[in-house]
């Protein structure tokens, strides 16, 4: 049994539905900004970014990937870069070990 609001929302071009709006740009592909036509199929992703195909969206979710690995990676350096720079300050107190210093006769 299909759900009633899916039956309340009003047709493309009727009024109340905003392609062209502050709330709702539909307008054009947010990655290769073809237009978008209101009576073809609009591709979303994170919620109101619109795409014109499938591949439009899938290849600014590959590049969005990437950007959030790379920020990722920078964070992670930035916090190495400081870890070290605490170790060379003067005076710092020496890092804690897990691993003893035990020797092994033979």
């Amino acid at each position: 049994m299909a759900c009633a609001f899916f039956f309340d929302a009003e047709p493309l071009g009727e009024p109340g539905l905003r392609l062209h709006g502050p709330e709702l740009e539909l307008d054009a592909c947010a990655l290769c900004t073809k237009p978008l036509q209101g009576n073809s199929d609009i591709f979303m992703y994170k919620g109101d970014t619109p795409f014109c195909s499938e591949d439009c969206r899938y290849e600014q979710m590959h590049f969005d990937a990437a950007m959030a690995r790379q920020q990722a990676s920078a964070r992670r350096k930035q916090q190495q870069q400081q870890a070290q720079a605490q170790l060379s300050v003067p005076g710092a107190p020496a890092p804690v070990s897990n691993k003893a210093d035990v020797s092994v006769a033979s």
